[in-house]
């Protein structure tokens, strides 16, 4: 193919190495493209449409493409203006760059808000037939009864339909206050804080540490960091087709 680019080059610009460690990777077959293995060199390509993959994980290999990772505090809205001056995610990431928020969290919540310009993957990413997990911690009353893990895996009737957890475990309790963490793949409004609040537990405090394979780790609120290759691949793996 006479037009693209060189697939050396792409994996280079996509952080692999120099173009000659990217020669090495297709030299050794652990490149794809299109869901066949290259082992020879001078494959060209275009960046935008072809699904490359080294060791069997997709890359991020469009140019232009960003994902990020953003610890957004409590206090600020999940969009990238506000008509009423709010705090808001504009500040953070400056309001000319064109960037999508996987999934909002509300006003009050704070944690992992991964950003990107992938309307594609943002849009898989928050699909529920995806099932892209989410975790959070929430700090709630104490104490917590026993069968309150059961009564929400087993289902919660709220005003917009039944909701079900994926998990739900006790992390610590003291004194008045209990720490819990609570996994969904739902994606409904104030759907955790709903869901507690329906069995006894109203939310003091609601954080989220984790969208899919991604960990918002010892990241700072209000800190950003870009997506490394791995995680740009364990992203992609989580929303192909099962």
């Amino acid at each position: 193919m006479d037009e693209g680019i060189r697939l050396q080059r792409v994996l280079a610009a996509a952080g692999l190495g120099s173009r000659r460690a990217c020669e090495v990777l297709i030299e050794r077959g652990r490149v794809e493209v299109d869901g066949k293995r290259v082992r020879e060199q001078g494959m060209r390509v275009d960046p935008d449409k072809a699904v490359i993959k080294v060791d069997g994980k997709r890359i991020g290999s469009a140019p232009g493409k960003e994902y990020l990772v953003l610890h957004k505090p409590t206090g600020i809205v999940s969009a990238m203006s506000d008509p009423e001056g709010r705090p808001h995610l504009g500040q953070f990431l400056g309001e000319s760059r064109r960037l999508f928020h996987v999934g909002r969290l509300d006003f009050d919540t704070e944690g992992l808000l991964i950003m990107t310009n992938d309307g594609d993957l943002a849009h898989r990413l928050t699909h529920p037939s995806y099932g892209v997990q989410k975790t959070y911690l929430a700090e709630v009353p104490a104490p917590v009864a026993r069968d309150v893990g059961k009564r929400l895996r087993a289902g919660i009737e709220l005003e917009d339909g039944v909701v079900k957890v994926d998990s739900f475990r006790l992390i610590s309790a003291s004194g008045n206050r209990a720490m819990v963490e609570v996994i969904v793949h739902e994606g409904r409004k104030h759907v955790v804080r709903r869901l507690l609040d329906a069995v006894g537990l109203p939310v003091q405090r609601l954080i989220r540490t984790q969208v899919g394979p991604i960990k918002l780790g010892d990241l700072r609120p209000g800190s950003i960091r870009p997506l490394n290759q791995k995680e740009i691949g364990e992203l992609f793996a989580a929303v192909e087709p099962k």
